[in-house]
């Protein structure tokens, strides 16, 4: 199987009209080999036929995102795989796409007894945040920040009410991510939200009509998390 897959997919990415729409510093052969490597790792992938597997890898390459280094996942759905960025791919193609340079994304979440604050200014968007030392008080919301090259940035919040209508949308809020790290899991979420709203310029129509369908978040939710506490 992983050998027929490898070969399908040096061959896809061949054609003229794949070829065409894959980034510019796309790397094929790291492409297959860390594909196929998932792939072999993954038994309902590898049950998938391939007729309906190729094309969710396909969007993976079209992005150029690396599915072996989770910035993106291919998911088992019913009778169909599905493909979504994860938080990391969505924040590696918004620091490579975004029309205002970006020098960083981040996200933090905010706790009863920490000061933060967001305004605007003069037409800019202004935040404060002083986190209490050491604080395990129960956690209010979170944030994430776009900071552009400019020196200006772009602000998203997301109360701790809305974080859990994103948890109860999920069909893995019962899962080991929403259960053990739900500060990582809340992170994510604003940070995709965030991500969402910064004015890509993709490289060609393919790329952009993927980012437009690619997010359902009640359907395909990320399958893991990073453990904090593991190195």
């Amino acid at each position: 199987m992983s050998e027929e897959l490898g070969m399908v997919l040096a061959s896809e990415l061949q054609r003229p009209s794949v070829a065409d729409a894959l980034p510019s510093d796309f790397n094929r052969a790291r492409f297959v080999q860390n594909t196929v490597a998932l792939v072999q790792d993954n038994e309902q992938l590898s049950r998938m036929p391939q007729q309906k597997l190729v094309p969710a890898l396909l969007k993976g390459a079209y992005l150029g995102l690396d599915f072996f280094n989770k910035e993106c996942y291919a998911v088992p759905y019913g009778q169909t795989v599905q493909f979504t960025p994860s938080y990391t791919g969505m924040v590696k193609l918004a620091k490579k796409f975004s029309k205002r340079p970006l020098t960083d994304i981040y996200g933090h979440v905010v706790r009863e007894g920490d000061e933060f604050e967001t305004w605007m200014e003069d037409g800019q968007e202004r935040i404060v945040f002083k986190p209490k030392p050491f604080n395990d008080g129960a956690i209010t919301g979170a944030f994430a920040v776009a900071q552009f090259a400019d020196g200006g940035i772009k602000v998203e919040t997301m109360s701790k009410t809305q974080l859990d209508a994103v948890k109860r949308m999920s069909k893995a809020q019962s899962g080991t991510a929403w259960k053990f790290f739900p500060e990582e899991m809340y992170k994510k979420s604003v940070i995709r939200r965030l991500c969402k709203g910064i004015d890509l310029d993709m490289e060609n129509v393919e790329q952009a009509r993927i980012m437009q369908y690619e997010d359902a978040p009640q359907e395909v939710e990320e399958v893991e998390v990073d453990n904090p506490f593991v190195e």
